[in-house]
């Protein structure tokens, strides 16, 4: 198959804040075969019935200033982007306090309201580094809510293999210009691997950051990436997305080591013999989760 050689520019309209991540303005090559379909169009999920099986996915308002994506992992723990937690201007870290999630919101109402009690943070990311690569791969933060979230119609989601080039995935997020009402894009690809990043075809703005990455596997939508900004490749814009491999099993194992209430955790890595294996899995079609 012909590869073409496009430069991957990063965009200041990053995935987030609007001031989040500019110092991002550096360029990597990307070696990716050109899609083979063209991504689906985003849906906003505008019912109960639209939404069922997505009640997991919510919005984060962080410290009124700034708003997120994230997913649940577990009955307490949401995964999103680590850059969401940083203040743009000061560099400094949000208090956990100052955050809250809102599962399933929708048209004003949420399926559960909670704020988060500490948050962890992936060793591997530096949100003032120079190293722009490292910072998308690594870009992944763990939220532990104050109060678990039991409900029957909240399912959270469990984690993927890493995919492949090729592989269809989809979305689901909020946005600045979206931040209501969440939307789907059912079927998005995987443009290419690199050093870490997934470059894919996913329609993302800012409040994007933090959405979950889907792959159906089994039937079931398993999270494999979250989105951590939007960049050009030539003139085809592009999102990236974070590994998350033996990560979040670090993050969680941090938190579990923890039993006093901190705002902030610092993960520590998880040895080597006990690290997931991240693999790649091939292409599926992408359905809503027990569609």
């Amino acid at each position: 198959m012909h590869r073409s050689c496009a430069r991957v520019t990063f965009s200041p309209q990053i995935a987030g804040t609007p001031e989040a991540m500019k110092r991002m303005l550096l360029a990597f090559v990307l070696f990716a075969a050109p899609a083979n379909a063209d991504p689906s169009d985003l849906r906003a999920l505008m019912t109960g019935d639209d939404s069922r099986g997505w009640e997991a996915v919510g919005r984060l308002n962080i410290a009124g200033e700034a708003l997120c994506t994230g997913a649940l992992v577990s009955e307490s723990l949401v995964l999103t982007a680590a850059h969401c937690l940083y203040d743009s201007d000061t560099g400094e870290q949000y208090p956990a306090t100052s955050i809250e999630f809102l599962a399933g919101w929708r048209n004003g109402r949420a399926v559960a309201y909670r704020s988060v009690r500490r948050v962890v943070v992936n060793p591997e990311y530096d949100f003032l580094g120079e190293d722009t690569t490292r910072r998308v791969s690594g870009d992944v933060a763990l939220l532990e809510l104050d109060q678990p979230i039991r409900k029957t119609s909240v399912t959270p989601f469990e984690i993927g293999a890493w995919p492949r080039k090729g592989t269809e995935v989809g979305v689901v997020s909020y946005a600045f210009d979206r931040a209501d009402t969440p939307s789907i894009q059912e079927t998005c690809k995987v443009l290419g691997r690199q050093q870490g990043s997934l470059v894919m075809d996913c329609d993302v703005d800012r409040g994007s950051s933090g959405a979950p990455v889907f792959k159906l596997e089994d039937g079931r939508a398993q999270i494999v990436s979250v989105i951590s900004a939007k960049a050009h490749a030539g003139d085809l814009p592009v999102s990236l997305g974070t590994s998350l491999g033996s990560t979040v099993d670090a993050m969680r194992a941090s938190l579990a080591l923890d039993d006093g209430v901190f705002t902030h955790v610092t993960a520590k890595p998880m040895p080597t013999e006990i690290q997931r294996d991240g693999g790649a899995a091939g292409s599926a079609k992408f359905l809503r989760p027990g569609g």
